[in-house]
Formats: C-alpha cells, structure tokens, sequence
C-alpha cells in the first residue's frame, strides 16, 4: 500500500497557499503570493530538497499541474525528478496533456486515489487545493 503525503503552505493565520511568485494564483482577489519565499531558511531548505529528491509520485489539482506543467518541464535541473514522476491529476474538464507521465482522474477523485493507494508504488506527494485535500483525508481516513 502505498502512502499520500499532503503538503500545503499554510500560514499562522490559515492561508494555504503556493510559494510561487504573487501571479501563481490570484483567484478570489488573493495579492499575498509568494509569501513563504521571504521566510524560506537553511532548515526548511533542507526539509524541501529531501522531500524533492525522494522517489515519488504526484497527485495534482487540475491548476497546480497547469501551473507546474508551464513551469517545471523548463526547469529541470532544479528538480528533474517531477518531470518522470507520474502524475496523477484531479480534473473533471483536462483528460490528456504533453508532459508525460501523467493520469487524468475524474468523477469520485477520492475513490480513485485510495484505488491507487493500494497499490504498491513509490509515496505519492499531494500538492492539490484545501478543499480537495481535506475532502480526500476524511474519505480515505480508514483507508
């Protein structure tokens, strides 16, 4: 059985949020993005960079992987791992796209992943919206 580790950048005051830059996702207004960059230290460097270079497999909101998909394909000495990890997105309206691996999942995403969650594999990294993680926990919890 193979294990989910979600990772969202929360601030103290309940924001979840990704540390891109202010134009990663404005939706609802929001003009904070890129908060965590300017508190970013030598531990929680350390903590990135391990969890970056672990063998893994993403689940992805249908927006986190448009933002990746535009971003880490040209980036891949930062962290060329993403880009042969398999990706597993969550989207009800994307079914294919150019960078590959990647496994579009639709209707009961929560089914789905805990499907895929039993099978043997590498840890899969989920970086997808609050909503969708904490809707994902609480019908996987026995899982």
């Amino acid at each position: 059985m193979r294990k989910i580790n979600v990772l969202e950048f929360v601030s103290l005051d309940g924001v979840v949020q990704a540390p891109g830059g202010p134009e990663e996702d404005t939706s609802g207004g929001f003009a904070y993005g890129g908060w965590t960059s300017p508190h970013s230290d030598a531990v929680s460097g350390t903590a990135m960079r391990k969890q970056m270079n672990m063998p893994f497999d993403l689940l992805l909101g249908r927006k986190t992987f448009d933002n990746f998909a535009r971003f880490w394909p040209q980036h891949n000495h930062v962290w060329p791992a993403v880009n042969t990890a398999t990706k597993y997105v969550a989207s009800n309206t994307m079914t294919s796209h150019e960078w590959q691996p990647s496994v579009f999942l639709s209707g009961e995403i929560a089914e789905k992943t805990s499907q895929i969650k039993q099978q043997e594999g590498t840890f899969m990294a989920a970086q997808i919206s609050s909503r969708r993680s904490s809707s994902m926990i609480w019908s996987m919890r026995s899982g």
